[in-house]
């Protein structure tokens, strides 16, 4: 009888690890935004073109997934050269110290129908912190193009930029401190 029990035990284990689905960020369907006020009068967008994203879930609606993302800081786009590239420069990114700035999942909560909180760990500008924000889970379809499976997600929250001494040299008046996050991001099933 105990044979039995720790064997369909380890069937249950082995189902369970098996069952784990990895989703990887889809780069032509996917992109990751930042918005900031400057002067207090207007809002400026920029972009990142070259990040990497994953999701590793055993549940089909996502309610266990473990989201990852990796950040090529110097991909830093705002359609201004000249400000892209100070963004770039020690008074920001430092992009020559900090190449990389990532964002590693802790814990997921659903709040409603399709929509969660996640809890992780951001790393920019070498400091550390959690960090809380929305996703809604868009859905999941068969690609008709791959046949592959893709799903869908709207991550959005606000950071504060001197919570990582980001722009230390930058007041309030002259950028906020709330940096705006919205990434849309299409993810396909690896097989």
């Amino acid at each position: 009888m105990k044979k039995t029990i720790i064997l369909i035990a380890a069937v249950l284990l082995n189902t369970a690890v098996f069952a784990q689905s990895t989703w990887n960020s889809d780069k032509a369907h996917s992109k990751l935004q930042f918005t900031i006020t400057h002067l207090a009068v207007s809002d400026v967008d920029g972009w990142f073109k070259d990040f990497s994203a994953t999701i590793v879930a055993a549940k089909p609606d996502f309610s266990d997934a473990k989201f990852s993302l990796t950040v090529n800081t110097a991909s830093v786009n705002t359609d201004v050269e000249a400000r892209d590239n100070h963004l770039k420069s020690d008074a920001f990114f430092d992009v020559a110290k900090f190449p990389t700035l990532t964002f590693v999942s802790t814990g997921i909560t659903k709040t409603s129908a399709n929509h969660y909180k996640i809890t992780g760990n951001l790393t920019l500008h070498g400091v550390t912190k959690a960090q809380t924000f929305d996703v809604w889970y868009r859905g999941t379809i068969i690609n008709p193009m791959s046949k592959a499976e893709d799903a869908g997600f709207k991550v959005t929250g606000v950071i504060k930029r001197s919570d990582f001494n980001f722009g230390a040299g930058f007041g309030a008046a002259t950028l906020s401190d709330e940096v705006t996050i919205t990434a849309n991001g299409e993810f396909g099933k690896a097989k």
